[in-house]
């Protein structure tokens, strides 16, 4: 109707849901993640168990407001009290969710795959669609071979859609939002047009650090290591943060901080030009070591550091 018959255009739904990442460690999620969002929120690392918490992430396109989770890799080793924390994180998320994408690299699928496939076909998950996401297309030499694959892949679940895809590429990343809308239900959006993420600056300050430590010390240093914030203090276009970075031995400390502090003064130099950039902000960063053996393995240590 025009503005004259004193009526307004009534606005276009709007589409917003619930969509869980989830897969074995190390496949890839975190970057699908921080690809699909448009902008690093999650962090990346080649050591398994980099992602810890439940990190949300939000695309507002049009109409439709995409609220990505990401989860921690589902563990398949139960024995330590972190591991029992990551897995319940990944289950609490799948009861939430109005779409699961089960992140796999493209023409793999092994016995790791396959536990969090039946975590995926457990009691209320039965109309959840599931979509098979073939991540790593770019690394298939041969992509006739993959058919065999899925054909395998649809025996196994009756995936709601496939879609092989290279998180690196933007023209992939856009295609996908595109199949996810339409299982969006049509309802309000949970979050401002301009979100990205639904946590605080503290929390990715910890997850950048910890991103850094993963990277600067490789295989050294085990996956029991985590950073608390001591201090985070807003003045205005200044950030002052202090952080501890925790480990179980006194071996472990000193893998971090290196020759003559060499390797902690470059964890903490890398950690802030990111934190500057993330935060637009000029950022004074202090970096310790503590050690507190058996932290992982500790129930109240693990909530006391933040752990589900």
């Amino acid at each position: 109707m025009s503005e004259s018959d004193g009526h307004e255009e009534p606005p276009a739904a709007q589409r917003c849901g619930l969509i869980a990442i989830v897969g074995r460690p190390n496949v890839g999620k975190s970057t699908l993640l921080n690809a699909l969002v448009g902008q690093k929120i999650s962090i990346t690392s080649a050591k398994a168990q980099t992602t810890r918490h439940r990190i949300t992430g939000i695309r507002t396109v049009d109409d439709t407001q995409f609220v990505f989770v990401d989860t921690p890799g589902f563990q398949t080793r139960h024995g330590a009290a972190l591991n029992r924390t990551l897995n319940r994180t990944v289950q609490g998320v799948l009861a939430d969710v109005d779409v699961v994408l089960f992140v796999v690299e493209a023409g793999r699928f092994g016995l790791d795959d396959a536990k969090v496939l039946s975590l995926i076909q457990g009691d209320g998950m039965k109309d959840k669609p599931v979509f098979l996401i073939a991540n790593k297309l770019d690394a298939v030499q041969r992509r006739a071979e993959l058919m065999p694959w899925l054909k395998g892949m649809q025996d196994r679940h009756a995936f709601a859609e496939f879609v092989p895809l290279s998180a690196k590429k933007a023209a992939d990343m856009e295609r996908l939002l595109q199949i996810i809308r339409p299982y969006l239900p049509e309802q309000g959006w949970f979050y401002e047009e301009d979100a990205l993420t639904d946590r605080s600056e503290r929390f990715l300050a910890s997850e950048i650090i910890r991103e850094k430590l993963f990277r600067l010390t490789g295989d050294e240093l085990p996956y029991t290591s985590t950073v608390v914030i001591d201090k985070f203090e807003e003045e205005g276009h200044l950030r002052r943060i202090a952080a501890s970075i925790v480990v179980e031995r006194d071996a472990h400390k000193g893998m971090i901080i290196g020759s003559g502090g060499e390797r902690l003064k470059r964890i903490g130099s890398e950690a802030r030009q990111e934190l500057e950039q993330l935060m637009d902000a000029k950022v004074f960063l202090e970096l310790f070591v503590k050690v507190r053996s058996g932290w992982a393995a500790d129930e109240d240590h693990l909530r006391s550091y933040g752990y589900e």
